[in-house]
Protein backbone atom coordinates (compact mmCIF):
# COMPACT_ATOMS: atom_id res chain seq x y z
CA UNK A 1 0.00 0.00 0.00
CA UNK A 2 1.43 3.33 -1.00
CA UNK A 3 0.14 6.25 1.45
CA UNK A 4 -0.12 9.99 0.34
CA UNK A 5 -1.48 11.06 3.44
CA UNK A 6 -2.38 10.66 7.13
CA UNK A 7 -5.49 11.55 8.51
CA UNK A 8 -6.26 14.05 11.35
CA UNK A 9 -8.24 12.81 14.16
CA UNK A 10 -11.98 13.19 14.21
CA UNK A 11 -12.99 16.46 15.91
CA UNK A 12 -14.95 14.04 18.56
CA UNK A 13 -11.61 12.83 19.40
CA UNK A 14 -10.92 16.62 20.45
CA UNK A 15 -13.33 16.23 23.38
CA UNK A 16 -15.40 13.96 25.54
CA UNK A 17 -18.02 14.88 28.06
CA UNK A 18 -17.86 13.04 31.21
CA UNK A 19 -20.79 14.16 33.68
CA UNK A 20 -20.86 17.86 33.66
CA UNK A 21 -16.84 18.26 32.86
CA UNK A 22 -15.45 18.12 29.53
CA UNK A 23 -11.86 16.21 29.16
CA UNK A 24 -9.97 17.61 26.49
CA UNK A 25 -7.37 15.84 24.15
CA UNK A 26 -4.85 19.06 23.91
CA UNK A 27 -5.16 19.09 28.05
CA UNK A 28 -4.30 15.65 28.55
CA UNK A 29 -1.34 15.53 26.08
CA UNK A 30 -0.01 19.05 27.92
CA UNK A 31 0.09 16.56 31.47
CA UNK A 32 1.53 14.07 29.71
CA UNK A 33 4.37 16.11 28.92
CA UNK A 34 4.60 17.81 32.20
CA UNK A 35 4.60 14.76 34.11
CA UNK A 36 7.32 13.16 32.20
CA UNK A 37 9.04 15.95 32.42
CA UNK A 38 9.31 15.79 36.06
CA UNK A 39 10.38 11.93 36.08
CA UNK A 40 13.03 13.08 33.61
CA UNK A 41 14.04 15.98 35.71
CA UNK A 42 14.11 14.18 39.01
CA UNK A 43 16.11 11.34 37.69
CA UNK A 44 18.67 13.81 35.90
CA UNK A 45 19.05 15.61 39.80
CA UNK A 46 19.26 12.59 41.79
CA UNK A 47 22.55 11.78 39.24
CA UNK A 48 23.74 15.32 40.23
CA UNK A 49 23.57 14.00 44.16
CA UNK A 50 19.73 16.01 44.79
CA UNK A 51 17.15 15.22 46.59
CA UNK A 52 14.10 13.57 44.49
CA UNK A 53 11.29 15.75 46.48
CA UNK A 54 13.12 18.82 45.63
CA UNK A 55 12.05 18.89 41.87
CA UNK A 56 8.35 18.59 42.75
CA UNK A 57 9.48 21.73 45.03
CA UNK A 58 10.34 23.31 42.39
CA UNK A 59 7.89 22.60 39.52
CA UNK A 60 5.02 23.66 42.04
CA UNK A 61 6.57 27.29 41.28
CA UNK A 62 7.57 26.86 37.33
CA UNK A 63 4.56 25.23 35.80
CA UNK A 64 2.00 27.48 36.96
CA UNK A 65 4.79 30.19 35.69
CA UNK A 66 5.32 28.41 32.62
CA UNK A 67 1.55 27.86 31.52
CA UNK A 68 0.60 31.47 32.13
CA UNK A 69 3.56 32.81 30.01
CA UNK A 70 2.95 30.68 27.42
CA UNK A 71 -0.62 32.16 27.39
CA UNK A 72 0.28 35.44 27.36
CA UNK A 73 2.68 34.90 25.09
CA UNK A 74 -0.17 33.82 22.40
CA UNK A 75 -2.28 36.04 23.07
CA UNK A 76 0.37 38.84 21.71
CA UNK A 77 2.11 37.02 19.22
CA UNK A 78 -1.52 35.98 17.68
CA UNK A 79 -4.60 38.35 18.94
CA UNK A 80 -6.66 37.97 16.26
CA UNK A 81 -8.91 35.64 17.71
CA UNK A 82 -8.81 37.31 21.19
CA UNK A 83 -9.07 41.33 20.12
CA UNK A 84 -9.80 41.26 16.17
CA UNK A 85 -12.93 40.92 13.61
CA UNK A 86 -14.93 38.20 15.17
CA UNK A 87 -12.57 37.79 18.35
CA UNK A 88 -13.80 37.88 22.05
CA UNK A 89 -11.56 39.10 25.19
CA UNK A 90 -12.74 36.44 27.47
CA UNK A 91 -11.47 33.94 25.08
CA UNK A 92 -7.86 34.31 25.71
CA UNK A 93 -8.57 32.49 28.65
CA UNK A 94 -10.00 29.45 26.92
CA UNK A 95 -6.18 27.72 26.97
CA UNK A 96 -7.89 24.39 26.97
CA UNK A 97 -8.62 25.33 23.29
CA UNK A 98 -5.05 25.48 22.10
CA UNK A 99 -2.87 27.88 22.51
CA UNK A 100 0.65 28.50 24.12
CA UNK A 101 3.61 30.14 22.85
CA UNK A 102 7.06 28.41 24.37
CA UNK A 103 8.98 31.68 24.61
CA UNK A 104 6.62 33.12 27.12
CA UNK A 105 6.62 29.48 28.62
CA UNK A 106 10.18 29.07 29.29
CA UNK A 107 10.71 32.96 30.06
CA UNK A 108 8.27 32.79 33.17
CA UNK A 109 8.61 29.14 33.91
CA UNK A 110 12.60 30.30 34.50
CA UNK A 111 11.15 32.83 36.51
CA UNK A 112 8.75 30.79 38.42
CA UNK A 113 11.68 27.66 38.65
CA UNK A 114 14.19 30.67 40.20
CA UNK A 115 11.40 31.78 43.06
CA UNK A 116 11.38 27.78 43.63
CA UNK A 117 15.03 27.09 43.71
CA UNK A 118 15.95 30.27 46.08
CA UNK A 119 13.01 28.86 48.40
CA UNK A 120 14.05 25.54 48.72
CA UNK A 121 17.71 27.02 48.88
CA UNK A 122 19.27 24.88 45.90
CA UNK A 123 20.92 25.52 42.74
CA UNK A 124 18.84 27.36 39.99
CA UNK A 125 21.35 26.89 37.17
CA UNK A 126 22.25 22.82 38.23
CA UNK A 127 18.38 22.34 38.33
CA UNK A 128 17.87 24.48 34.68
CA UNK A 129 20.79 21.72 33.50
CA UNK A 130 18.56 19.35 35.05
CA UNK A 131 15.41 19.84 33.70
CA UNK A 132 16.64 20.98 29.91
CA UNK A 133 16.36 17.52 28.06
CA UNK A 134 13.01 16.95 29.78
CA UNK A 135 11.27 20.27 29.14
CA UNK A 136 12.35 19.40 25.59
CA UNK A 137 10.58 16.00 25.26
CA UNK A 138 7.59 17.44 27.15
CA UNK A 139 7.31 20.07 24.44
CA UNK A 140 7.28 16.68 21.89
CA UNK A 141 4.17 15.57 23.52
CA UNK A 142 2.58 18.69 24.07
CA UNK A 143 2.56 18.55 20.00
CA UNK A 144 -0.03 15.82 19.96
CA UNK A 145 -2.23 18.39 21.42
CA UNK A 146 -2.04 20.59 18.00
CA UNK A 147 -2.34 17.38 15.88
CA UNK A 148 -6.17 16.74 18.08
CA UNK A 149 -7.15 20.17 17.40
CA UNK A 150 -6.39 19.94 13.71
CA UNK A 151 -3.75 23.09 14.11
CA UNK A 152 -0.25 24.88 14.11
CA UNK A 153 -0.26 22.83 10.70
CA UNK A 154 2.06 24.15 7.30
CA UNK A 155 1.99 24.90 3.93
CA UNK A 156 -0.47 22.62 1.43
CA UNK A 157 1.65 19.86 0.20
CA UNK A 158 1.33 16.65 -1.13
CA UNK A 159 4.04 14.59 0.35
CA UNK A 160 3.31 11.13 1.32
CA UNK A 161 3.26 12.29 4.81
CA UNK A 162 0.72 15.14 4.15
CA UNK A 163 -1.24 15.47 6.98
CA UNK A 164 -5.67 15.73 6.07
CA UNK A 165 -7.64 18.90 7.38
CA UNK A 166 -11.16 19.11 7.98
CA UNK A 167 -12.39 22.21 5.47
CA UNK A 168 -13.44 23.65 8.87
CA UNK A 169 -10.02 24.03 10.21
CA UNK A 170 -8.32 25.31 7.24
CA UNK A 171 -7.30 28.97 7.26
CA UNK A 172 -8.75 31.58 5.06
CA UNK A 173 -7.01 31.32 1.33
CA UNK A 174 -6.45 27.65 1.82
CA UNK A 175 -9.76 26.02 1.99
CA UNK A 176 -9.22 24.63 -1.14
CA UNK A 177 -6.93 22.56 -0.09
CA UNK A 178 -6.69 19.54 2.01
CA UNK A 179 -3.73 18.35 3.10
CA UNK A 180 -0.79 20.11 4.51
CA UNK A 181 2.81 19.79 6.12
CA UNK A 182 2.52 18.40 9.59
CA UNK A 183 4.54 20.56 11.13
CA UNK A 184 3.64 19.57 14.66
CA UNK A 185 5.02 16.31 13.88
CA UNK A 186 7.87 18.00 12.20
CA UNK A 187 8.86 19.77 15.73
CA UNK A 188 8.10 16.66 17.72
CA UNK A 189 10.48 14.49 16.09
CA UNK A 190 13.14 17.39 16.39
CA UNK A 191 12.41 17.53 19.77
CA UNK A 192 13.07 14.32 20.68
CA UNK A 193 16.31 13.72 18.50
CA UNK A 194 17.19 16.76 20.17
CA UNK A 195 16.58 15.26 23.57
CA UNK A 196 18.54 12.33 23.04
CA UNK A 197 21.44 14.48 21.95
CA UNK A 198 21.50 16.44 24.53
CA UNK A 199 21.64 13.97 27.38
CA UNK A 200 24.92 12.16 25.41
CA UNK A 201 26.91 15.55 24.99
CA UNK A 202 26.03 16.21 28.39
CA UNK A 203 27.25 12.70 29.83
CA UNK A 204 29.61 13.06 27.20
CA UNK A 205 31.40 16.82 27.98
CA UNK A 206 30.08 17.25 31.74
CA UNK A 207 28.08 20.32 30.41
CA UNK A 208 27.41 22.05 33.83
CA UNK A 209 27.22 25.79 34.87
CA UNK A 210 23.72 26.14 32.64
CA UNK A 211 25.32 25.29 29.29
CA UNK A 212 22.90 21.99 28.83
CA UNK A 213 20.20 24.55 29.26
CA UNK A 214 21.75 27.24 26.91
CA UNK A 215 22.42 23.57 24.54
CA UNK A 216 18.37 23.18 24.34
CA UNK A 217 17.76 26.64 23.47
CA UNK A 218 19.75 26.40 20.51
CA UNK A 219 19.23 22.99 19.52
CA UNK A 220 14.80 23.76 19.87
CA UNK A 221 15.45 27.47 18.44
CA UNK A 222 16.88 25.68 15.14
CA UNK A 223 14.07 23.42 14.68
CA UNK A 224 11.17 26.07 15.54
CA UNK A 225 13.68 28.49 12.82
CA UNK A 226 12.82 26.53 9.88
CA UNK A 227 9.49 25.14 11.18
CA UNK A 228 8.11 28.73 11.85
CA UNK A 229 8.60 29.63 8.24
CA UNK A 230 6.70 26.56 6.83
CA UNK A 231 3.60 27.68 9.05
CA UNK A 232 0.09 29.20 8.02
CA UNK A 233 -1.55 30.25 11.16
CA UNK A 234 -2.77 33.76 12.13
CA UNK A 235 0.31 35.45 13.47
CA UNK A 236 1.69 38.68 13.33
CA UNK A 237 4.14 39.97 11.08
CA UNK A 238 6.97 42.18 11.27
CA UNK A 239 9.27 43.14 8.20
CA UNK A 240 7.08 40.53 6.23
CA UNK A 241 8.25 37.55 8.68
CA UNK A 242 5.94 35.87 10.98
CA UNK A 243 7.28 37.34 14.73
CA UNK A 244 8.48 34.10 15.86
CA UNK A 245 10.71 33.63 13.23
CA UNK A 246 12.46 36.82 14.90
CA UNK A 247 12.47 35.99 18.33
CA UNK A 248 13.93 32.72 16.84
CA UNK A 249 16.84 34.22 15.38
CA UNK A 250 17.75 37.29 18.28
CA UNK A 251 17.11 33.78 20.61
CA UNK A 252 19.02 31.53 18.89
CA UNK A 253 22.00 33.98 18.80
CA UNK A 254 21.71 34.83 22.61
CA UNK A 255 22.12 31.18 22.86
CA UNK A 256 25.02 30.34 20.99
CA UNK A 257 27.16 33.21 22.43
CA UNK A 258 25.74 31.88 26.29
CA UNK A 259 27.21 28.17 25.20
CA UNK A 260 30.57 29.11 24.22
CA UNK A 261 31.05 32.08 27.13
CA UNK A 262 29.88 29.36 29.88
CA UNK A 263 32.02 26.80 28.42
CA UNK A 264 35.01 29.18 27.95
CA UNK A 265 34.75 30.05 31.70
CA UNK A 266 34.26 26.44 32.65
CA UNK A 267 37.16 25.37 30.87
CA UNK A 268 39.68 27.64 32.58
CA UNK A 269 37.62 27.41 36.45
CA UNK A 270 37.44 23.71 36.37
CA UNK A 271 40.24 21.88 37.87
CA UNK A 272 38.58 18.84 38.63
CA UNK A 273 39.51 15.80 36.71
CA UNK A 274 37.00 14.40 34.48
CA UNK A 275 37.70 10.82 36.21
CA UNK A 276 36.95 12.29 39.79
CA UNK A 277 34.09 13.51 38.60
CA UNK A 278 32.00 10.35 37.07
CA UNK A 279 33.11 8.60 40.32
CA UNK A 280 31.33 11.01 42.94
CA UNK A 281 28.07 12.78 42.74
CA UNK A 282 28.14 16.25 41.97
CA UNK A 283 28.04 19.05 44.75
CA UNK A 284 26.71 21.70 42.78
CA UNK A 285 23.23 21.39 43.94
CA UNK A 286 22.71 23.29 46.87
CA UNK A 287 23.65 26.67 47.62
CA UNK A 288 26.42 28.17 49.53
Amino acid sequence: MIFTSFPSPPESWAAWSVGPLTIRAYSLWILAGIFFALWLTTKRWVERGGDSQVVGDVAFWAIPFGIVGGRLYHVISTPGPYFGAGGHPLNAFKIWEGGLGIWGAIALGTVGALIGARRHHVSFVTFLDAAAPGILVAQAIGRMGNYFNQELFGRPTDVPWALQIAPQFRPVGYTQFATFHPTFLYELLWNLAGAALIIYLDRRFDLRGSRTFWLYVVVYVSGRFWIETMRIDTAVHVGGLRINVWVSMVVLTLAIVMFFLLGARQKRSDQVPRAELAATPRADVVKD
